[in-house]
């Protein structure tokens, strides 16, 4: 357990499975408290479920098995009065939130000019307006605090155009426009913000995407693979340790910065 983390709190999006799950237990084994943050129902998207309760109750469980406190709420980050909850239940709860994790997201194949605008809408509201309206929700506290720790999960395609994938990049890429301009506008306060920058993850949302495609996801894997290294994906786990070392003593000079978790797909 780490004497730097404990007793901090964070608060995390997209919390109930894949990367938001691998990142909460991994706070909690450093004696963080978790808001675990999750849609908790059937998505846009058949084939699979973006956060159901009982993943929630079950992380709540796991990750109070290493001492924390696991607060768990239901809720759409396109919803404020959902944010504006969580964050209240936090303040009472805890008084404090040093650590935002903002990772919900969806993804999902089409070309440009074959999208509609629902499908765009989707996409830009969950994984980049969805990051800014929960973050200026907290954004104050970590101001009155003079201390937090942003992550923004952005991805490879954050940094790279991407066949098929033109409005995922598009989130994708804003959400390095707003951790750059976040990290400029907090460092005052000691707010540091930074972004992740993951290849493709082995989340049930590949299973989604499989399922869309009509195929597997070792398929999706493999069409996708140009790593370096001689791995189809990372692991959930994988991008936990990296927020993890940014939010931890380690991490501590960085801010606006882009960690990227690729296998060396992007040195190709």
């Amino acid at each position: 357990m780490s004497e730097y983390l404990k007793d901090k709190v964070a608060f995390i999006t997209g919390a109930a499975h894949g990367q938001g799950r691998a990142t909460a237990l991994a706070l909690a084994r450093e004696g963080v408290h978790i808001i675990a943050f999750d849609i908790a129902r059937r998505m846009e998207y058949p084939g699979y479920e973006m956060g159901s309760e009982d993943e929630l109750q079950s992380l709540k469980g796991e990750c109070e098995q290493s001492g924390v406190i696991c607060l768990i709420h239901k809720g759409d980050v396109r919803q404020d009065a959902d944010i504006v909850q969580a964050v209240e239940q936090a303040q009472f709860a805890f008084g404090r939130i040093d650590i935002l994790f903002n990772n919900a997201g969806i993804c999902a194949y089409g070309l440009a000019h074959e999208l509609d605008e629902d499908s765009w809408d989707a996409m830009m509201d969950i994984n980049l307006k969805g990051a800014w309206m929960v973050a200026r929700r907290i954004i104050p506290l970590m101001i009155k605090q003079k201390n937090g720790s942003i992550i923004n999960n952005s991805s490879i395609a954050g940094m790279r155009g991407m066949g098929r994938l033109s409005h995922y990049a598009a989130s994708k890429w804003g959400l390095v426009g707003l951790t750059k301009s976040w990290a400029i506008e907090l460092a005052v306060f000691n707010i540091r913000v930074n972004s992740i920058h993951p290849t493709g993850v082995n989340t049930p949302m590949n299973d989604g995407l499989a399922f869309l495609e009509g195929t597997t996801p070792q398929a999706i894997a493999e069409r996708s693979a140009g790593n370096l290294l001689d791995v189809p994906w990372v692991e959930p786990e994988d991008v936990a340790r990296a927020v993890l070392y940014l939010v931890s003593e380690g991490g501590r000079y960085m801010t606006g910065s882009q960690l990227v978790i690729d296998a060396g797909l992007l040195s190709r």
